[in-house]
């Protein structure tokens, strides 16, 4: 069953300066099915973010047409949550209100979400910090009750827009497991935007690699991998490092320093 769907989708906006209509993505059609985690990657500014954004329904393509459980996607809706670089956890709010928030607005009686809030909360490794304050946490375990707010809702899909990229290496792959593993007990569908190669690798079981602005599609990998819902070990294997190399030609990452040097 596919979860997401971009059918030849193309969003463009307004220069600032000119009115001048310019594309920041161009024909990309890609499909998620259900259980399924994809990471995309990319040079900065091909248009990643605007990807997820027309995703979840922020923004309306230009061109083309988003579906997300088979319904054309024309507004924000409730099957997919976001999960970005920063928190944005509230400050006046307790940890445990925090990750309660969607369901607050959705409507669900107190008890119920303070429940679902604090299990969530136990599985991200934060049992005991329900009543802590945002400033009380570090980093690491901030963007770990992002996590547990994300999943509170219990979204068909999840897009992830590098939400460890702000952390320190080892917290960051101590957040993948946990990521992973949520994804994986739940079954959730994600699609994930990283520029770290070996992060994609770690995470995902397929990559697409998008080229410069206008970004399109250039390429689909496999990873053909065990141990998705185990990134640590899963960065061991030795298949990672020719997988890492082919991204690297792709992404031309050391190409230009290499002219020079000859």
């Amino acid at each position: 069953m596919v979860e997401i769907e971009f059918r030849n989708v193309g969003k463009s906006f307004a220069d600032p300066k000119t009115g001048q209509l310019r594309p920041a993505v161009s024909n990309i059609s890609l499909s998620i099915a259900k259980g399924e985690v994809v990471s995309i990657i990319g040079p900065s500014g091909c248009g990643k973010s605007t990807l997820l954004n027309m995703g979840s329904g922020l923004y309306a393509p230009t061109s083309g047409e988003v579906y997300v459980a088979g319904k054309r996607v024309t507004k924000p809706v409730r099957e997919v949550a976001f999960m970005l670089q920063k928190d944005l956890l509230m400050q006046w709010r307790t940890i445990e209100d925090n990750v309660a928030l969607g369901l607050e607005i959705a409507g669900v009686a107190k008890a119920e979400r303070l429940k679902v809030a604090n299990e969530l909360l136990r599985k991200c490794h934060l049992k005991g910090y329900e009543k802590n304050y945002p400033h009380q946490l570090s980093g690491g375990m901030r963007q770990r009750a992002a996590l547990a707010r994300t999943l509170a809702v219990d979204p068909q899909v999840m897009l992830l827009d590098e939400p460890f990229s702000a952390l320190d290496a080892q917290t960051k792959m101590i957040l993948q497991q946990d990521l992973a593993q949520s994804l994986a007990e739940n079954g959730k569908t994600a699609l994930f935007i990283t520029h770290d190669l070996v992060e994609a690798i770690a995470l995902s079981d397929r990559l697409l690699v998008m080229s410069e602005r206008p970004g399109t599609i250039i390429e689909e990998i496999i990873v053909d991998l065990p141990l998705r819902d185990n990134p640590l070990q899963r960065r061991k294997l030795p298949e990672i490092g020719p997988l890492q190399g082919r991204l690297m030609d792709l992404l031309k990452i050391g190409k230009d320093e290499d002219a020079a040097v000859h």
